[in-house]
Order: C-alpha cells, then sequence, then structure tokens
C-alpha cells in the first residue's frame, strides 16, 4: 500500500467511525472534505497517521497499517485539556 492510498483509506475510516457514533440529535455528517491529517509517518511497510475533523468535538484519530500482516488499527481519543508544565 502506498502512502496516498493509506491516508485516503484513513480519511475514509475517520469518516466512517464518526458518522456512525455522532449524537444522532446534532444531525451532523462528515465527508472526507472534513478530515486532515495531523502528522504521518511511514516505516518500511508500516504506515501510521494522526487525523482529526474540523468538527469541534476534541477527539483525534491514530491510524496504523501493519505493513507485515495486512491489519489497519484505528484508535480514538479525546482531548481533554491541554496545560503547561513548568
Amino acid at each position: 500500500m502506498g502512502s496516498k492510498e493509506f491516508l485516503e483509506k484513513s480519511k475514509q475510516v475517520v469518516v466512517d467511525y464518526f458518522n456512525s457514533h455522532a449524537d444522532k440529535t446534532d444531525q451532523k455528517q462528515i465527508t472526507g472534505d472534513d478530515v486532515f491529517v495531523v502528522w504521518y509517518c511511514k516505516t518500511l511497510q508500516n504506515h501510521k497517521a494522526l487525523l482529526s475533523t474540523n468538527v469541534s468535538d476534541g477527539m483525534y484519530y491514530e491510524i496504523t497499517n501493519n505493513g507485515d500482516k495486512q491489519e489497519t488499527y484505528v484508535d480514538a481519543y479525546k482531548k481533554w485539556e491541554n496545560f503547561v508544565v513548568r
């Protein structure tokens, strides 16, 4: 799988996840245009990307493709807080 194919698949995974888990009362559905890549890396046959959406819900998604097993793993996270430690 190439980088472009992986990122397109990752965006679709986020769209499908969001649309199936969003609060139905919000009546909000997203498309691939609403998803953006925060970070991406390819090492050997493996890919990893962090993605988010333009929805202000604090969610971000970690998508990992294991090239040896041809499996894709998804972690969905909620950002609770951002603070400085000195």
